[in-house]
């Protein structure tokens, strides 16, 4: 292994720092993106019971925001569960937007490092390809260890950012779908957290008066 990271050249420097890199993002997501970290089962439900039970003060709001994204978008329409159903709606959205951010941490920095793989690759190519054909001007095309040493540097350096760049992908956009479904959960989640407070604000229907009975 060791001599075929010497024979790719300098370009399998970069290619490497890029690989841990990646390694690093790769596991660091997946642990921070695990399902019962980001909707953690019956949240909803329970946030939705305080909703229609209006058993609601700020410490249970505070400890509910630090609990998980979800429990930070479900406080955003707690704080303002007194006004009207499109300021709730705007503050949640707007609490969404930051939150699908910190979801989406360091995957467009995963993306680049799947770009540019194969760019180090083509590069390490192109500069083992310029070293052959040096060698084959200084001492002509008689020399094979020559020949061999540019062919090699620029084969080992295209397979090393091949290497790099298709698990990156891989990894990028599978991560990306997950962020992408967790969104689209904590969205249904506020849309019935939103018809919760509804119910809840809405005053039970009155009992018909009953009347005397006419006399006969």
């Amino acid at each position: 292994m060791l001599e075929l990271i010497k024979a790719g050249g300098w370009v399998m420097l970069p290619i490497l720092l890029l690989a841990v890199l990646a390694m690093a993002i790769i596991l660091e997501r997946f642990w921070s993106l695990r399902r019962k970290e980001v909707l953690p089962p019956g949240l909803g439900e329970e946030v939705r019971e305080w909703a229609r039970g209006r058993a609601l003060d700020p410490k249970h709001i505070d400890v509910l925001r630090r609990n998980s994204p979800l429990g930070e978008l479900l406080a955003a329409g707690l704080d303002v569960r007194h006004r009207p159903r499109e300021i709730i709606k705007e503050r949640i959205e707007d609490v969404g937007r930051h939150i699908a951010h910190r979801l989406e941490k360091f995957l467009n920095t995963l993306g680049t490092i799947a770009a540019v793989g194969p760019l180090l690759g083509l590069l390490g190519t192109v500069f083992g390809m310029i070293e052959m054909f040096l060698g084959i001007l200084t001492t002509g095309v008689g020399d094979a260890n020559q020949l061999a040493g540019g062919i090699g540097q620029a084969l080992v350096s295209t397979a090393a950012g091949l290497c790099l760049a298709i698990p990156a992908l891989m990894f990028h956009r599978f991560l990306r779908g997950r962020v992408t479904g967790y969104i689209v959960d904590m969205e249904k989640q506020a849309t019935q957290l939103l018809d919760a407070l509804d119910e809840g604000a809405s005053p039970p229907p009155a009992k018909p008066a009953r009347g005397k009975k006419a006399e006969a």
